[in-house]
């Protein structure tokens, strides 16, 4: 499979890229490289190899949830662009 130019130039119509000629260029060849070792990777037997998502196991690995010392009010208004007896004032927001 060989992508052209013009392919090339609707999927950057699509993701809203505006490229120059020569970049449209450039893009198609190496796109066209790109599928080339796709196409190889086809040819490839993978009928005993199991599906994964990654290519090295994968675990979560979750801390103990220990209470701890809270932050102060002062302390975590203290920043704030405004703040009033040790609460964040936003914006009101009111949608009917």
């Amino acid at each position: 499979m060989k992508l052209s130019k013009e392919e090339v130039e609707h999927v950057a119509l699509l993701a809203r890229l505006e490229l120059s000629d020569e970049e449209k260029e450039r893009l198609t060849g190496h796109l066209n490289q790109i599928m080339v070792h796709f196409e190889k990777l086809q040819q490839l037997d993978t009928e005993q190899v199991e599906p994964t998502s990654h290519s090295i196991p994968v675990e979560n690995v979750y801390r103990e949830d220990v209470v701890g010392p809270c932050l102060p009010a002062e302390d975590a208004v203290s920043n704030a662009p405004e703040a009033r007896d040790d609460y964040f004032v936003v914006p009101r927001v009111v949608e009917m």
